[in-house]
C-alpha cells in the first residue's frame, strides 16, 4: 500500500471533512432486468459505446483516486457483468498500488459461470440485489426471469471465496414484505448478510415509491419480534447499513435508510459514472467531467487536481422527501455498499 504521510501525499477530504476513501464505479449503464423500482419495461436511452470509458481509461481514475487515499472500489453498472470480460478490467484495478478491497454489485444472472475468473483476478467480494425467493414474483419484479441463475450465483461467489456475501432486498410494502421473515431465516443457515433497503425514488418509480415505501424502524421492529437482535459491526464494507445478528447465526442482517436515517454525515463516497462524469452525490445533480480532460491527454496530475477541486462542490446531504423523485438517479444498484 502507498503511505500516504511518507510521500506527503494530500488526502482526498471534502468541504465538510469528510474523507472520501471510496470509490464506485459503473462500468455500463444497460441492465439485463427491468425491475419495477429502477426502470421502466423498455429500458432507459443508453449512453452510445464511444462515449463509455474505457478499461484503461477507468483504470487511470482509479490511479490518480489511490494516489490520495481511495481505497476501496465498487464496480456497478446498470449491470456490470454484462460487460465484455470485466475480470480484466478488475485484474487492472487490483494491481493499482494503494488499492486494498474491490468488490461488485451484481443482479447474479451472470455470477456463477464469471465467478473463478474474477475471483482469481483479485475480486474480494459481491452484493447481490435479490428481492424474492419466490420464481413467479422474481419475474413480476424484474419483469426477467432469473431466480435460479440468481441463487446460483449465490452459491458460486461462496464456493469461490467472494465474501462476505452481501444480499441487498429493495423491500416493497404489498410486493414481498411478506418475504422479511424467510430472508431473515436465511442468516441463520448461511453466511449471507441481507440488508432491507428503503425503496428509494427514482424518475419512473414516484408513485410506486410513495405507496411501496416501509421505513426501517418498521423492518427493525419485525426483525427483532423473530428472536433477540444485537447489533454487529458491517462485515467488511464501506456500506452505509445498520448491521444485527440472531443468536448463533452465521450470516446477519441489516437495513440501510436513506429517507428514514440518512448517513449523509458519514458519506465516504463519489461515483463515476459510465460515460467519465465523477458524480458527487447519488441523489444530486452536482458532477465533474472526467473523460473530456482524459482522452485531451491529461495525465494523472492534472486528475488528481480534479479531484481535489470537487471536493469543494460535494453537497454537505441530499434533500429527498417520501413521493420525490431525484431526477440525476438512473440505477438502484448504487444503494448499498
Amino acid at each position: 500500500m502507498i503511505d500516504l504521510i511518507e510521500t506527503g501525499a494530500e488526502l482526498l477530504v471534502d468541504a465538510f471533512r469528510r474523507p472520501i476513501t471510496y470509490l464506485r464505479v459503473s462500468v455500463t449503464d444497460r441492465c439485463n432486468l427491468r425491475c419495477v423500482y429502477c426502470m421502466p419495461e423498455a429500458g432507459l436511452p443508453w449512453i452510445p459505446k464511444p462515449e463509455i470509458l474505457s478499461y484503461e481509461e477507468i483504470t487511470a481514475i482509479v490511479r490518480a483516486a489511490a494516489s490520495i487515499g481511495v481505497r476501496s472500489i465498487r464496480l456497478t453498472g446498470g449491470e456490470p457483468l454484462i460487460r465484455r470480460d470485466l475480470a480484466r478490467l478488475v485484474g487492472m484495478i487490483a494491481a493499482v498500488p494503494g488499492i486494498d478491497d474491490v468488490a461488485l454489485s451484481t443482479n447474479g444472472l451472470l455470477l456463477a459461470e464469471q465467478a473463478p475468473a474474477l475471483a482469481a483476478a483479485g475480486l474480494h467480494r459481491v452484493n447481490v440485489s435479490l428481492d424474492t425467493l419466490d420464481d413467479a414474483r422474481f419475474t413480476a419484479i424484474a419483469r426477467r426471469p432469473g431466480l435460479a441463475k440468481t441463487l446460483a450465483g449465490i452459491d458460486a461467489a461462496l464456493a469461490h471465496g467472494l465474501t462476505p456475501v452481501k444480499l441487498n432486498c429493495v423491500l416493497m410494502r404489498g410486493t414481498n414484505d411478506d418475504e422479511l421473515e424467510a430472508f431473515a431465516a436465511l442468516t441463520r443457515e448461511r453466511a449471507v448478510h441481507v440488508r432491507f433497503i428503503e425503496v428509494m425514488p427514482v424518475e419512473e418509480n414516484v408513485a410506486l415509491q410513495r405507496d411501496a415505501w416501509i421505513s426501517s424502524d418498521e423492518v427493525l421492529a419485525r426483525l427483532r419480534a423473530l428472536g433477540a437482535l444485537r447489533e454487529v459491526p458491517n462485515p467488511h464494507g464501506n456500506g452505509p447499513a445498520r448491521t444485527f445478528a440472531y443468536d448463533d447465526a452465521p450470516g446477519t442482517v441489516g437495513v440501510i435508510s436513506p429517507l428514514a436515517h440518512d448517513y449523509c454525515e458519514r458519506c465516504n463516497r463519489v461515483r463515476l459514472t459510465a460515460d467519465g462524469r465523477l458524480r458527487l452525490c447519488l441523489f444530486g445533480d452536482n458532477h465533474i467531467d472526467l473523460r473530456t480532460p482524459l482522452r485531451a491527454g491529461k495525465g494523472e496530475h492534472a486528475i488528481v487536481e480534479m479531484l481535489r477541486a470537487s471536493m469543494h462542490v460535494k453537497p454537505e446531504r441530499h434533500h429527498l422527501r417520501l413521493g420525490e423523485t431525484a431526477s440525476a438517479m438512473r440505477a438502484f444498484s448504487e444503494i448499498g455498499g
